[in-house]
């Protein structure tokens, strides 16, 4: 069984998980800032919303075009060029006087670069942690990126009482920059998973082969739908409480952690596996209190209990590394994570609309409803598939990997993994941190 310590003891774990540390700093620092420039800008929680979560929307082009590269590039290069085109990206934004459409056009460029990010990262940590090591590696990316998280957002609003945005966002950039540079120097020169050029055939045709299997298509819309609807709430944050936005992120984060330190950690199989479908409606079920208008401390109250449901993301993905062989790991994480990340951002514009006519807390109860819904919908989905053939679709089933010192975890009712309903999120604002959920 592999321990969290025995992780930082496998050849180039640390400067990957580094590197993505500096990352979900960067995007939570300057997604707050960016959705504080615009809204002060427009006075519009839906331009305010579609900027912090915006990126997300480009995921879904690009997953349908340049996914197939998460196999067919050389990791070390791709992760390196991402950091990089991330920090000249932020840095244009802090330009003063860009116009808000620009900054849009900024913000579409880099979600298609991000559309490569997490199914090169998480196809390299699956092979780095061969072997049963994927689940706990995964399991502490997620920590990792909750305490970032609360650490960057707790930062970042304080930044921005003392700061300008635009300063907050070159503090971004050279976060970066940071990650950049760590990727390159850390990690080793390793080929490509998959023979092939990148092309949107290729991409295509294994899309359509990993969506042609029932459980996975179960797997992966539970991994997109319950998640998605639950960052429009979050995404609502800034025009709910605008001087408290920094404060209501570092709770969801805080309990994005506890979730997946109890799941990954301290659950064992059996309960883990009952406890899917209720995480995820533990992910939706607080939001609906905001239909009430409560006040900050009981809102914040609210949000950390919700995003302790993240935690059923674990116990998703391996259900989807069951079902997918490791030739396709990359694409099937890289497909995981650009439909949930598109999702979150569909839903942002969404949940910003709805607050538009209405208010922010009209917006996040109808989200939370939605999610709420659409979780139940899957869950009687789920018991109602044929369990998985063997071999089904070209993906044999796989053992389960073990997570760190525990035995491994099952699928919830045929569904999926990371934030399950709601899901790092888990990275906020923002791919990455939208990833962790």
């Amino acid at each position: 069984m592999t321990g969290y310590r025995s992780l930082f003891r496998t050849p180039e774990f640390t400067p990957l998980f580094l590197g993505a540390a500096a990352q979900t700093a960067a995007q939570t620092v300057g997604g707050l800032a960016l959705g504080t420039l615009v809204y002060r800008a427009t006075g519009s929680p839906l331009l305010s919303a579609v900027s912090m979560f915006g990126p997300s929307l480009a995921q879904v082009l690009g997953a349908t075009v340049l996914l197939s590269g998460a196999d067919r590039l050389p990791p070390r290069t791709a992760l390196s060029a991402i950091g990089l085109t991330f920090a000249a990206g932020t840095a244009v934004q802090a330009v003063p006087g860009l116009p808000v459409g620009a900054v849009f056009g900024v913000l579409l460029v880099l979600g298609l670069v991000a559309s490569l990010g997490g199914g090169v990262r998480w196809g390299l940590l699956n092979e780095i942690l061969a072997g049963g090591g994927y689940l706990p590696g995964r399991s502490l990316f997620n920590m990792m990126s909750g305490l970032m998280q609360i650490a960057g957002f707790a930062t970042g609003g304080a930044l921005l009482g003392a700061l300008p945005p635009r300063i907050c966002l070159l503090l971004s950039a050279a976060l970066y920059l940071l990650a950049a540079l760590t990727l390159r120097l850390g990690l080793s020169a390793r080929p490509p998973r998959t023979a092939g050029r990148t092309s949107p055939a290729a991409t295509w045709r294994t899309n359509a082969l990993l969506w042609s299997s029932r459980p996975r298509r179960l797997t992966y819309l539970g991994l997109w739908l319950p998640n998605g609807l639950v960052v429009g709430c979050e995404s609502l944050y800034v025009p709910y409480a605008p001087h408290a936005a920094g404060t209501l992120f570092a709770c969801g984060a805080f309990g994005m952690f506890t979730g997946d330190v109890t799941v990954g950690r301290l659950l064992p199989r059996a309960v883990r596996r009952r406890l899917a479908t209720p995480l995820l409606l533990l992910l939706a079920t607080p939001y609906l209190a905001f239909g009430a208008h409560p006040p900050l401390p009981v809102a914040a109250v609210c949000v950390t209990v919700a995003s302790a449901g993240f935690g059923a993301s674990l116990v998703q993905q391996e259900r989807l590394m069951e079902l997918t062989p490791d030739e396709l790991a990359g694409q099937a994480l890289g497909l995981h994570s650009s439909g949930m990340l598109t999702m979150q951002g569909v839903s942002a514009a969404l949940a910003g609309a709805v607050a538009q006519l209405t208010s922010p807390a009209a917006g996040m109860t109808v989200m939370a409803a939605g999610s709420v819904c659409v979780t139940l919908s899957l869950a009687i989905a789920g018991r109602r598939s044929p369990a998985p053939e063997a071999g089904a679709a070209a993906a044999p089933a796989r053992p389960a990997p073990e997570p760190a010192g525990q035995r491994p975890e099952p699928g919830p009712a045929g569904q999926r993994p990371e934030p399950g309903p709601a899901g790092p999120r888990p990275e906020p604002g923002s791919a990455e941190s939208a990833e962790a959920r």
